[in-house]
Formats: structure tokens, C-alpha cells, sequence
């Protein structure tokens, strides 16, 4: 699993953290940026960057992008055939959002998430595997069909 990093200034710090943490454990990152702070920075690139790569291996890669409110992040993000994206709230939240709904690109909210925090989601994100319960496969399916539809 390759693990792809996104974040706008006011996520930089915290991603940051996160890259190094993701090293310590020996996954494979790639930091899409911002590589420096840049107050000028616009989220949609680093979104956009980070959720490409996942929609060309949806199943098999992790995307993690970082804002101020991780909205602009997950919009942009979950604009991405096979890309399914999700704010974290809570580690809970993200063992469920990962085992019902397999989320691929979890967005954290840096304005609200304590570093401590945000690394046990991004470790209950990485960890989780799918659940594949059957109605949960349906509801993807539909999904899909959405994002082939339009």
C-alpha cells in the first residue's frame, strides 16, 4: 500500500507530522504539498494531486490530505471516479467509515484535530480493512453507478 500526502498551509504543519510518523512505520508516502508553508496555497491542488493517484488504484492505495476544516479537502477529493473520502471526527468514525463505506482518502481537519488524535485516525484508517458485508457492497456498488452516470 502506498500512502499519498496532501495538505494547503494551514494543514502543512500537521501533515508534516503525520509524513514522519508514516516513515517511522515504514509505509511508502509520497507528499504531494505543499512542500514548504505558503499562506498563498490553494487546497484544490493538493487535493487534486493526491486523489488522481488514488483513482488510478482505488483499491489498493491510501491517500491522507489535510486543511483547515478538511471540507475543502474531501469536496475536492471525492470528485474522483473510485475515490470515496471522509473527514475524520474520531478514530470510531473512521473504523466505521473504513469497515462500512472503505474509504481510500481520509481528510482531517487541522483546525480541530489534536496531533495525538489525528494519529490514531490516520492509524485506525490505515489499518481497517474492509468489512464486505453485503449490504455495504450494494450501497458501493450504487456508488459506482452514480459516478458512471454522470
Amino acid at each position: 500500500m502506498v500512502i499519498y500526502l496532501g495538505a494547503d498551509h494551514r494543514g502543512f504543519n500537521l501533515k508534516e507530522r503525520i509524513k514522519k510518523i508514516l516513515h517511522e512505520q515504514g509505509y511508502e508516502v509520497f507528499d504531494f504539498g505543499n512542500t514548504s508553508y505558503d499562506e498563498e496555497d490553494d487546497y484544490p491542488d493538493f487535493a487534486s494531486a493526491v486523489a488522481k493517484k488514488i483513482s488510478a488504484e482505488p483499491e489498493r492505495d491510501r491517500g491522507i490530505v489535510v486543511c483547515g476544516s478538511g471540507a475543502g479537502m474531501e469536496i475536492v477529493a471525492n470528485k474522483f471516479k473510485g475515490v470515496r473520502a471522509a473527514t475524520a471526527i474520531s478514530a470510531d468514525q473512521i473504523y466505521k467509515a473504513r469497515h462500512d463505506d472503505d474509504i481510500n482518502v481520509l481528510s482531517l481537519a487541522a483546525d480541530f484535530t489534536e496531533e495525538e488524535d489525528a494519529g490514531k485516525m490516520v492509524k485506525v484508517f490505515l489499518e481497517t480493512p474492509f468489512g464486505g458485508v453485503a449490504r455495504h457492497k450494494r450501497r458501493l456498488a450504487k456508488i459506482t453507478q452514480i459516478e458512471n452516470v454522470g
